[in-house]
């Protein structure tokens, strides 16, 4: 019986994992509906009193996203005073959705990475996700790994879509 080996093991490819830089609990959401009456209507003596009664230490070193989840339409500055009692504390505070908060993570990262590991090397982007990786993130990814990698493709190694191929 022959020996079975594993071609993609004894390979140069390298595999850039965007899961292995996943935000976990890093990145949370926060409704400013909460704070208003009925969800709705905003009293600024009643919002202020609450902000100011609230527990801010579940977002220290986090990227907070705030929204409003009902159609209450908000001054730009109740937006900007919840940031004020957030800024202390958290990271990175975005005004939008949880995943554009997953996206300025995943740019902060991105930005921050040493891709010597990658250089003139084949690449393959991991493609399959068991977490929520938007895929803005793998735009992202991709225009970091092309000004140092060999090829970037896209996938699995046994199902690999090439995507670059650096010219010689």
């Amino acid at each position: 019986m022959e020996e079975i080996i594993n071609k993609v093991a004894q390979s140069s490819l390298v595999v850039f994992d965007l899961e292995d830089y996943y935000p976990d609990d890093h990145v949370v959401d926060l409704d400013v509906s909460q704070w208003l009456a009925e969800g709705f209507l905003l009293r600024e003596t009643d919002f202020r009193a609450q902000l100011k009664a609230m527990d801010w230490t579940p977002y220290e070193d986090k990227y907070v996203a705030l929204y409003c989840a009902t159609d209450a339409i908000l001054p730009a500055w109740a937006f900007a005073l919840v940031a004020v009692h957030l800024a202390p504390l958290a990271l990175k505070i975005i005004h939008g959705s949880k995943e554009l908060a997953i996206i300025e993570w995943y740019q902060d990262i991105l930005n921050k990475l040493d891709y010597t590991d990658y250089f003139e090397k084949p690449v393959i982007l991991k493609g399959c996700s068991k977490k929520a990786v938007p895929n803005q993130v793998y735009t992202l990814a991709i225009q970091k790994l092309i000004k140092v990698s060999k090829s970037v493709m896209f996938g699995e190694a046994c199902s690999a879509v090439p995507l670059y191929k650096a010219k010689k």
